[in-house]
């Protein structure tokens, strides 16, 4: 059963960075793609990053430069660094994986991310 569980979320201020984890279990981690997406209180589900199985990258414009996607297959765990957070970053982080058999979607539960002004 895949398990996707999302830490290092928290209370910010402007300028400042966070690191979120993405710990996986339940299925071949280095063979699954992942994503990070973020919904902010009102606002659609938006994709913020990808990482493949091969390890490349995509962000989305709007956060290229401020963000950075990894992942370490030995640990199992994919990472989101987010430096220079402004408030409209606030929002809850999701981790996402695509199974690399049969391409089934896999949610985590969410980290909070606020970043006051």
């Amino acid at each position: 059963q895949v398990h996707l569980v999302e830490s290092g979320g928290g209370l910010v201020q402007a300028g400042g960075s966070l690191r979120l984890s993405c710990a996986a279990s339940g299925s071949t981690f280095s063979a699954n793609d992942f994503d990070w997406y973020r919904q902010a209180p009102g606002k659609e589900r938006d994709l913020v990053a990808t990482i493949s199985s091969d390890g490349a990258t995509t962000y989305a414009d709007s956060l290229k430069g401020r963000f950075t996607i990894s992942r370490d297959n030995a640990k199992d765990t994919v990472y989101l660094q987010a430096n220079s957070l402004k408030p409209e970053d606030t929002a809850v982080y999701f981790c996402h994986m695509t199974r690399w058999f049969d391409k089934r979607n896999f949610w985590g539960q969410g980290t909070q991310v606020t970043v006051s002004s």
